[in-house]
């Protein structure tokens, strides 16, 4: 089995990281990782959103073929559905998969996340994908994804106040910690927390497993074949009509 994991920003220390411990918790599967070519090194606004998605669909035309899933390791999905109407392999989104779990027996739910212009962007996501029938919160630190990443030690405690409000404020009854630069920190903070703190990211590799191990769907019918400008070789080949094959 063969997974592809995208992180479409340009950080390669943060897909480092994920490749490490998509491996860790998928024994058995082959771990491609890619990281976008091109955009901004962690997505916090609208316009590197955009760029990511882009970012997002040029990684798979590049390293797609013969994977058996794709994981889309920004919490965020910049790119999800494009990936779905081109992927004839299952596509896996973070948020999808992290509203999943903590919302599991109906549950309440909060995200934790960082960089303050996701709170407006997730909202808009979450609703757009009738994910927010349980949500209680939304709360966005300051620091920028990138930013934890670089100083989780420095986070920690503001991160962990966030998540305690989302409780004792909000009403949540789990709280999801958003985001690939937020890996290896839900387990730091749950002794902090009364609730089930879920990680995106390790949602992500646990809805990516299943996706593996259930049986082949029909792939999607491709777009109609365009020709394009000024994009890489691959991509412009998989709007021409020819997609990269499934594993």
């Amino acid at each position: 089995m063969r997974l592809l994991l995208i992180n479409p920003n340009t950080t390669e220390a943060i897909t480092a990281s994920l490749a490490v411990a998509a491996r860790a918790a998928l024994p058995g599967v082959e771990v491609v990782a890619a990281t976008g070519r091109f955009g901004a090194r962690y997505i916090a606004s609208r316009v590197s959103f955009a760029i990511a998605g882009h970012a997002a669909v040029d990684a798979f035309a590049e390293q797609g073929a013969a994977c058996d899933a794709v994981l889309l390791a920004c919490f965020g999905d910049p790119g999800l559905d494009a990936l779905r109407e081109i992927a004839p392999v299952p596509v896996i989104g973070l948020v999808e998969a992290a509203c999943a779990e903590a919302g599991a027996d109906g549950r309440r739910f909060s995200i934790v996340t960082g960089g303050e212009r996701w709170e407006s962007m997730l909202r808009e996501t979450l609703a757009a994908r009738g994910l927010d029938a349980r949500l209680a919160s939304i709360r966005a630190v300051a620091p920028s994804g990138g930013d934890i990443a670089r100083d989780p030690d420095g986070a920690l405690a503001g991160l962990a106040a966030s998540c305690r409000r989302c409780v004792e404020d909000d009403g949540a009854e789990a709280v999801i910690l958003g985001g690939a630069g937020l890996i290896g920190l839900a387990g730091r903070l749950q002794p902090r927390l009364s609730t089930p703190l879920v990680c995106s990211v390790a949602a992500g590799f646990r809805a990516a497993d299943a996706a593996l191990r259930a049986p082949p769907a029909p792939a999607p019918p491709m777009p109609a074949p365009v020709d394009s400008v000024g994009l890489s070789s691959p991509l412009a080949e998989l709007l021409a009509g020819r997609r990269a094959p499934a594993g």
